[in-house]
């Protein structure tokens, strides 16, 4: 029986984007909406921002995301072509350059050799590619997926504190907006923290203690102009 463990790397890629989406929906709309809460505003007023503050941050998220990740694919690309061309008119030292990889990391010289003719006879891009440049399956860019990703779980979380808005009495609303936005940001870090497999109640902790900062700058802002006004 072949012993195979359940590892969660392969999924570090989509869960970055997702949750980066998803916290910058609920913290960005959430400080929007206290924000001009504490201003004094009408609901009507503080919806419509909240609105317009959702469609703007997902279309800037999905468009951040497949520009950065764009340049991460773009610069693999060049690396993977510069490779293409060593393999092409050095062969041979493409090979000694892959045994002394293996060197370096415990085998025998001779051994070392033999491993890189076998898996370059097999595929010597993807050997290159995998352990001199550091390119995987797993870590290779994916522009879209990153996009569609982050603008989906932007729009996903950013829905939240704009729930709460509509529903919570006019008096009630900056406090119900804080807690229930807190509240969704530990939950969001204990999905995400389960996901990948790291501690609960660290990650928990973490988005809530970011997003507690940026709602009260905001709110306090708010006042300021609120009082100005």
């Amino acid at each position: 029986m072949i012993h195979t463990e359940h590892h969660r790397s392969h999924r570090t890629g989509w869960l970055r984007a997702a949750v980066m989406g998803a916290n910058d929906g609920i913290v960005s709309t959430s400080s929007l909406i206290l924000g001009v809460a504490a201003a004094n505003t009408t609901q009507g007023d503080i919806m419509l921002a909240g609105i317009a503050g959702l469609v703007a941050g997902a279309m800037s998220m999905a468009a951040g995301e497949y520009v950065s990740v764009s340049s991460q694919s773009d610069t693999e690309n060049a690396d993977l072509d510069i490779e293409r061309q060593a393999l092409a008119e050095h062969y041979e030292l493409e090979q000694e350059e892959l045994a002394a990889i293996y060197e370096t990391r415990g085998l025998a010289p001779e051994l070392a050799r033999q491993v890189a003719e076998q898996l370059m006879a097999n595929d010597a891009l993807g050997a290159h590619a995998r352990d001199e440049i550091g390119i995987t399956d797993l870590s290779q860019a994916h522009p879209l997926q990153a996009a569609l990703s982050s603008a989906a779980t932007f729009t996903i979380g950013a829905l939240l504190p704009l729930l709460v808005a509509w529903w919570a009495p006019s008096a009630l609303l900056i406090p119900l907006v804080a807690l229930f936005s807190l509240l969704f940001l530990a939950l969001l870090g204990a999905i995400a923290a389960r996901v990948g497999g790291a501690p609960i109640l660290k990650a928990a902790a973490r988005v809530m203690f970011w997003g507690a900062l940026a709602m009260a700058l905001t709110s306090a802002i708010g006042h300021v102009f609120g009082v100005i006004a």
